[in-house]
């Protein structure tokens, strides 16, 4: 029961995350315009992963999307992947989940097929969380250089008084949202892990006994009785009576009283 709970709970966990991941991907508010010390306000500008919006006092909204490859940076290429590969990783990932979680039977298939079926999955989804963790991050830091950059060209000469006015951006919501996602994911991939060791078979174990032939080669001792299991020669077969060892050919050529009976 914990095993079904674990599957099905990291199962949905990674739904979600996947779903955010997405979401995350086609959102314009990666980078936002930073208003302090800006006196424009009357338009907000606003960035994605695919196009670039302005916004008006008025509420008119308007975007352009990115119409050249060669002319974006390269940075911003890596993190398009870094996203793509995430999302289809992701899908394929739930994908193979749906048919490996145990309240759903297939034909025939055996709960090994499902255990490996769910490691796959899981491995997948770790996989996909870290790229998306990873997209957002490298994004975030360029947000970072790029804002510490603008502020120093900002602010020249004497005293520190301001001579241009650059626009600058900061986090926007999609970062966020990535950053969730993205954990999500990787958490739903390690529970889909976790999950996976209970659902392989155990290997039982049989203690067992070898049996051997008694052979015709048995000696008796007063302490106690042992019979040997090997077949030696069958010219001398030897036998032994209270502590006195004679082959079967000194017993013949020396008769005893009983023989005379």
């Amino acid at each position: 029961m914990a095993v079904t709970a674990c599957q099905g709970l990291g199962f949905v966990v990674s739904l979600i995350g996947i779903a955010g991941v997405i979401a995350a991907t086609c959102m314009d508010q990666w980078s936002t315009q930073d208003l302090y010390n800006n006196p424009v306000t009357a338009v907000f500008n606003y960035q994605g992963l695919w196009r670039s919006c302005v916004r008006e006092s008025s509420g008119f909204t308007e975007c352009r999307g990115y119409f050249t490859l060669l002319g974006l940076p390269a940075m911003l290429h890596a993190e398009r992947a870094l996203m793509v590969v995430g999302i289809v990783l992701g899908a394929i990932g739930l994908l193979v989940s749906i048919f490996a979680l145990k309240c759903i039977r297939i034909g025939n298939m055996e709960d090994s097929a499902k255990a490996n079926m769910t490691l796959t999955s899981g491995i997948m989804f770790i996989i996909s969380g870290i790229c998306a963790i990873a997209g957002v991050s490298v994004f975030a830091n360029m947000l970072v250089t790029n804002f510490w950059m603008s502020t120093a060209n900002m602010y020249t000469g004497m005293g520190g008084m301001v001579q241009t006015v650059q626009t600058r951006y900061t986090f926007g919501s999609a970062l966020f949202v990535g950053w969730v996602a993205g954990g999500l994911t990787l958490i739903g991939g390690v529970m889909m892990c976790v999950a996976c060791r209970g659902l392989a078979p155990e290997e039982t174990n049989y203690k067992t006994v070898s049996y051997h032939a008694s052979g015709h080669n048995v000696a008796y001792k007063p302490g106690g009785f042992k019979a040997s299991t090997g077949f030696g020669s069958n010219t001398k077969n030897k036998k032994i009576y209270d502590g006195g060892a004679r082959t079967e050919d000194e017993v013949q050529s020396h008769p005893s009283k009983y023989d005379y009976v």
